[in-house]
């Protein structure tokens, strides 16, 4: 794709306050915020809930109450509809991987539970007295490249003029509902497995901050980028019995979401998270986001004894990260050779057990 070089002189990054799933209010305010009011029933609608216009009566399978990925409606046809929508600001230069990386996160809602993504529709905010709108038609042009690698259209969308570019999508899914997938279902047992390395949120810091070598630039654009469907393959596999993707929590908060939820706890080796290479350097130059911060203050008193470095990369906030996924361990190598055919090189990092007084033990 060509874009001229006028254009290449907007730096994005530089017209927001925060980058991508790092704008994410945190888990702590999240959990005020979503409430339910006194004259909604905890966690909202469920299963029993009758579609409000003389519809199918179609059950809310996935609302609020888990915090999942995505809302999940049944079609009482044995099907479901998987709705969701993300957007951020710039954790990128490029306006054309601006939209890209937006995008596939957005999209991972749906492969995260099991699904396959229909249509999108785009959110724009943009600041019109700033950039022009030519940048924005880049930022489109990135979002449709990844749309049609995900084999959907972009169907349409709404824009605003805004103090800070913002970009992302809402998406429409289909699941098999003997396929869907939650991420508060997991058993005691089960090994944890992570399909994208983490430390996103750090180097993109250390972008932002002017630090990071030219070397390294493509590290993690080049892994944002990637869609996460093999998240559809996951959802058919009765032993995968819980999956979410790691995305602004960390990879601590989006493990305690599946570990509290399922009523268990974890058990992880550091040494095993899979982990973005160079990410320690950068932490030595003091690299970390806000929302790692926000994510500690919001649930580290949930966390067993670990290391200020553990910390900093425990709960980096990720921008389209992996799928975080729990699978019974007598089928360990059967999904670990599936996973190698499917182009993952997987080991177990971890595993889930019975309730303790931490959530998530780390050694």
């Amino acid at each position: 794709m060509t874009v001229t070089s006028d254009l290449k002189t907007y730096k994005l990054t530089q017209y927001s306050h925060g980058a991508g799933c790092g704008c994410k209010i945190s888990p702590k305010v999240l959990d005020v915020i979503l409430s339910p009011s006194p004259q909604t029933p905890e966690g909202g609608f469920n299963s029993v809930f009758e579609a409000p216009f003389g519809g199918l009566g179609a059950g809310l399978l996935v609302g609020n109450a888990s915090r999942d990925d995505a809302a999940v409606m049944d079609l009482g046809n044995g099907e479901a509809i998987i709705s969701t929508t993300d957007f951020f600001m710039p954790i990128v230069d490029d306006a054309y991987d601006f939209g890209r990386i937006a995008s596939a996160n957005a999209i991972s809602d749906v492969y995260a539970m099991g699904g396959v993504p229909m249509m999108a529709i785009a959110i724009l905010g943009w600041p019109i007295d700033k950039l022009p709108p030519e940048v924005a038609a880049q930022v489109l042009e990135g979002s449709r490249a990844v749309c049609a690698e995900a084999g959907i259209p972009l169907a349409g969308g709404h824009s605003i003029d805004s103090p800070e570019p913002i970009f992302g999508l809402a998406v429409t899914g289909k699941v098999k509902i003997e396929h869907l997938k939650q991420n508060n279902t997991a058993t005691e047992g089960c090994l944890l497995y992570l399909t994208k390395p983490i430390g996103v949120g750090i180097l993109t810091t250390a972008q932002k901050k002017g630090i990071l070598k030219e070397e390294h630039a493509h590290i993690a654009p080049q892994q944002m980028v990637q869609l996460n469907r093999v998240g559809a393959m996951l959802g058919t596999l009765p032993y995968v019995t819980a999956l979410t993707d790691v995305t602004g929590f960390g990879l601590l908060g989006h493990l305690c979401e599946m570990a509290e939820g399922s009523g268990l706890s974890a058990e992880i080796a550091f040494e095993k998270v899979p982990k973005m290479p160079f990410i320690e350097d950068y932490l030595a130059q003091k690299s970390f986001p806000g929302g790692t911060v926000r994510n500690w203050d919001s649930y580290g008193h949930k966390i067993g004894a670990l290391s200020e470095i553990q910390k900093y990369i425990l709960a980096d906030p990720q921008t389209s990260g992996g799928l975080l996924i729990a699978v019974r361990p007598q089928n360990q190598v059967e999904f670990e050779e599936l996973m190698q055919q499917q182009g993952f090189d997987l080991q177990a990092f971890g595993s889930l057990t019975a309730k303790q007084g931490k959530v998530v033990m780390v050694q």
